[in-house]
């Protein structure tokens, strides 16, 4: 045992014989840890089932994984400049991040959004926020992330209105919506409806872009939150492809071919600290997915086999002591994302343990990214880790711990049923307690936290959010109001009304009321008042 710990500055003892999700780690990785292993059935090359290798024959040697960073804060005119900075240095995609009031629905001079317009992220009320948010991109150029759950095929609806008024046919637009509601009730907490009408509006989405919006990817299902809520790895993997087979569920059920909306089903995963196992968990994503499509769907389509996925640097790993520090975790975490195959990457800024990123944080962030494409040589090879002892054995571990998750969800009657009974949550609660035990008793380092701290004031510049945001949006939401066609409005909101107490596509309403300049509020408060609100049991 003393061989495979180390020795801290204090009377604790690091813990190297496990990763930090608790897997253990051999001192040494010999051809007889994979024994068994056969290269074509678990490997096989890039582009090729099971995809372990990559999802493409020619990875980033043939196109770069897209840059994105995370951006959104104030009014749509400021993060509309973000925007623009951000493009103009570079970066090759677009992630929107929404506040509080409008993850939630509500309008920002609703009560519920005091003192959060703004904050967490840009404020969309109307059409005409989302028409600012986007005045001078062509949205036939980029592709735009949205990070939204409950509202989602509302937001998605004002991003292709905007695309019309900009003359952007909706088969030229591409992008992805997060729209992934059972991570909320999992994890995050942003629902608003109760399961089932959540699951019909994804639905919705799913048929609506299948039609209409062939280059969109209409859900992005996300592991991201449930790490940052606490979860380990092999949890993480777990719980967000057992989400993503209960999309397909739902999607098949509905009568839809399963390779006509499967294709553009997109991922989204964490990169935290340990570095080979989070490399280990998007090679086993990318195994286990292309088998359960194949083999338990009966997808025909090799596109519909494809895991493919973005990845955020761990916001949870980030420190608010010695900030700078953040800069080399982010660079190491976005590293094991592209050794691990993503196909788009959002590196966090340092100063995100204590604010939303200052315009030369995410400039520095977007540079690493920058710095690992074209000066470290990674991206050169496809898939260097690959025959790796270590890394196989890993691979194969998650791989197992993940199946062994499948079946504990199984049993409990599937993903819906074990949210109700609190499954994931329990586990996540219980990992995240287990994590921080070691740290407070100095099993697991943070460089700065409980080792290695320095008594100095924070030294880097910090974004702050005016408060006369808040007084901006109010003015021109009410403004919004008193201009449009209300009769109109009322119209439009009474046929949504009348089709989500029906059966039919929920998209085509939900635009004719974005269209006639509905808020956001007004078309959610139409949906509550058929859907009605989850309230979720108490975790004990």
């Amino acid at each position: 045992m003393a061989g495979n710990t180390r020795t801290g500055t204090g009377n604790d003892t690091v813990d190297t014989t496990t990763t930090i999700s608790g897997l253990p780690i051999k001192p040494l990785y010999e051809p007889a840890d994979l024994s068994g292993f056969d290269y074509e059935r678990d490997l096989g090359r890039p582009g090729e089932f099971p995809f372990t290798r990559g999802v493409y024959p020619t990875m980033y040697r043939g196109r770069r994984w897209t840059m994105r960073e995370f951006s959104g804060f104030g009014t749509a005119e400021q993060t509309n400049a973000r925007f623009k900075y951000l493009i103009s240095e570079g970066e090759t995609g677009l992630s929107t991040a929404f506040d509080f009031p409008t993850l939630l629905g509500y309008d920002s001079d609703h009560p519920m959004a005091l003192g959060e317009v703004g904050k967490l992220g840009v404020a969309i009320d109307s059409l005409r926020d989302m028409e600012i948010l986007f005045d001078g991109i062509p949205l036939d150029q980029v592709t735009t992330s949205m990070t939204i759950n409950a509202p989602a095929a509302i937001l998605w609806a004002m991003y292709l209105v905007v695309a019309e008024k900009q003359g952007v046919p909706w088969d030229k637009v591409g992008g992805t919506i997060q729209n992934d509601i059972l991570k909320e009730y999992i994890a995050q907490n942003t629902y608003v409806f109760p399961p089932e009408p959540s699951m019909r509006l994804i639905v919705d989405t799913f048929e609506f872009g299948t039609k209409h919006v062939p280059k969109w990817n209409t859900i992005s299902v996300s592991g991201y939150h449930i790490r940052e809520a606490g979860s380990t790895a092999v949890q993480e993997l777990a719980f967000t492809l057992a989400d993503g087979m209960e999309y397909v569920r739902w999607g098949i059920a509905r009568g839809l071919d399963v390779d006509a909306f499967a294709p553009r089903l997109s991922f989204f995963f964490n990169a935290h600290n340990e570095f080979f196992e989070e490399i280990a968990k998007y090679r086993a994503a990318r195994r286990i997915w292309a088998h359960v499509m194949r083999d338990e769907f009966g997808a025909k389509n090799a596109r519909s086999w494809l895991c493919r996925f973005h990845t955020q640097t761990a916001g949870v790993s980030l420190t608010a002591q010695q900030p700078e520090n953040n800069v080399v975790r982010v660079t190491l975490q976005a590293l094991a994302a592209v050794l691990g195959g993503t196909q788009s990457l959002h590196t966090n800024s340092m100063d995100e343990a204590l604010a939303l990123p200052s315009e030369k944080a995410v400039r520095i962030a977007l540079r690493t990214q920058q710095i690992i494409a074209d000066e470290s040589g990674v991206a050169n090879t496809i898939d260097p880790l690959a025959g790796s002892y270590f890394v196989e054995a890993l691979t194969n571990q998650m791989e197992a711990g993940a199946k062994d998750y499948f079946r504990r969800i199984d049993e409990l009657g599937g993903v819906i049923p074990a949210i109700e009974k609190q499954f994931f949550q329990r586990e996540i609660a219980e990992a995240a307690y287990r994590y921080q035990r070691e740290v407070q008793a100095g099993r697991r380092v943070i460089v700065g936290v409980n080792r290695y701290q320095v008594d100095e004031p924070i030294s880097i510049p910090l974004l702050q959010v005016d408060e006369a945001v808040q007084e901006a949006q109010i003015k021109r939401v009410q403004e919004v109001r008193r201009t449009r066609d209300n009769t109109e409005v009322r119209s439009r909101l009474a046929a949504l009304r009348d089709a989500a107490r029906g059966s039919g596509n929920l998209m085509y309403p939900i635009l004719e009321a974005v269209r006639a300049y509905a808020t956001l509020g007004e078309i959610m408060d139409t949906l509550r008042e058929v859907f009605g609100e989850y309230h979720a049991p108490p975790v004990f």
